[in-house]
């Protein structure tokens, strides 16, 4: 199923609240780009996909391309099965969105700033700090080099 997504992502119109569209990204393969400007503090699309638990989360971890969202230590929505399109949402050290976590169960991306129609739809995917490094190319004047979250302080 992954490989499916990797070589042919698409996006579930009735999980956006607005028109958007998928194209080669300058970040990472393929993005997700807003057709119309969207407002500050919206919901702009649900993360959906299977919902799974951690020792599954292992195992599909290993492979080249995941698209796996934690909703908390256990719980993890993996977005290579039945996602939304918003698993292709690429990182940025300066996204344009937010994850809202509703209920422990849907995820939303929620609108940082107003986005412009025809600008990339990012999210800072703030990866643990113990995990393995994971270079960024977002290429954002603040980039931290990597996808992990800034240490406190």
């Amino acid at each position: 199923m992954a490989d499916e997504l990797i070589h042919k992502p698409k996006l579930d119109p009735k999980a956006s609240k607005f028109a958007l569209r998928l194209r080669p990204s300058r970040i990472h393969r393929f993005g997700v780009f807003a057709m119309e400007d969207i407002p500050k503090r919206k919901r702009v699309i649900e993360y959906t996909g299977e919902r799974i638990s951690r020792r599954l989360i292992s195992r599909r971890l290993e492979g080249e391309f995941t698209y796996i969202f934690m909703l908390d230590s256990y719980w993890g929505i993996d977005g290579a099965v039945n996602g939304s399109g918003a698993e292709i949402i690429n990182h940025s050290c300066e996204p344009n969105l937010e994850a809202h976590i509703v209920a422990s169960r849907r995820i939303y991306y929620v609108s940082l700033r107003a986005i412009r129609a025809g600008e990339e739809l990012t999210v800072d995917y703030s990866f643990d700090t113990n995990q393995d490094p994971q270079e960024c190319h977002c290429g954002a004047s603040a980039c931290r080099g990597d996808m992990r979250r800034p240490p406190k302080g």
